[in-house]
């Protein structure tokens, strides 16, 4: 049997770092992140324990990186659903809603992502954050921010100050409280993005988080 080709070696690494970063968001948010080992997430991938180590330093980085690729994966999703628009306010509001989205669906998820921030290594510097920051600042620019440099940080922190406040354990703020305080800063209409009375997928999460990790197999594929 003829060697395997290094273009084919490529893409079988990076579809086992992408299982990898699907089993990740998937355990820690059934059982959040103490109660879930790298074993746990290799098995889950279906790869060699060794491989995990390969590809992220620990399991705090391997998390950051899967909940970073799901929040620019949900940001992406939002900004480009139809039908499509290129008006910066409305694609502020889409992006405001989809990050606040995730606070309120998968609290477990983002509680420990918040808590994983606060950590001495902060934002782990991967290809997901980097997009996600790429996205954001997109989305500040469209809108019109004269400097983009401090607006996009300043976005950034609103938002994490709204995700936090709308997780934090035994008094939580409503999403909608939030969301109504986020688009009176930035001056955006009610109706714009997806208000949550028209929210059709609130009470409706979809689990299936396959079409946010690119591992070349459809689903249900063994």
């Amino acid at each position: 049997m003829s060697p395997r080709s290094a273009s084919v070696n490529e893409e079988l690494r990076r579809r086992s770092r992408e299982r990898l970063l699907q089993a990740a968001v998937e355990l820690v948010g059934e059982r959040g992140f103490e109660a879930t080992t790298l074993g746990d997430i290799a098995d889950r991938a279906g790869s060699a324990r060794g491989l995990v180590s390969y590809y992220f330093p620990g399991k705090r980085q391997l998390v950051q990186s899967a909940v970073h690729r799901l929040m620019h994966r949900t940001l992406e999703e939002a900004l480009e659903r139809e039908p499509r628009t290129e008006d910066g306010r409305e694609r502020l509001a889409r992006a405001i809603d989809a990050i606040l989205g995730l606070a309120r669906d998968r609290p477990v998820l983002m509680r420990q992502h918040m808590a994983g921030l606060l950590q001495a290594e902060g934002f782990v510097q991967c290809p997901e954050q980097r997009r996600l920051a790429e996205l954001l600042s997109d989305t500040v620019a469209r809108y019109g921010a004269q400097n983009v440099s401090a607006d996009y940080p300043m976005l950034r922190a609103l938002l994490m100050g709204a995700v936090f406040a709308a997780l934090v354990p035994g008094v939580p703020m409503p999403v909608p409280v939030l969301r109504a305080e986020l688009f009176q800063r930035y001056g955006l209409d009610w109706e714009m993005g997806v208000p949550p009375e028209s929210d059709g997928e609130a009470g409706a999460v979809q689990e299936d988080l396959s079409r946010f990790f690119a591992t070349g197999e459809r689903p249900g594929t063994p």
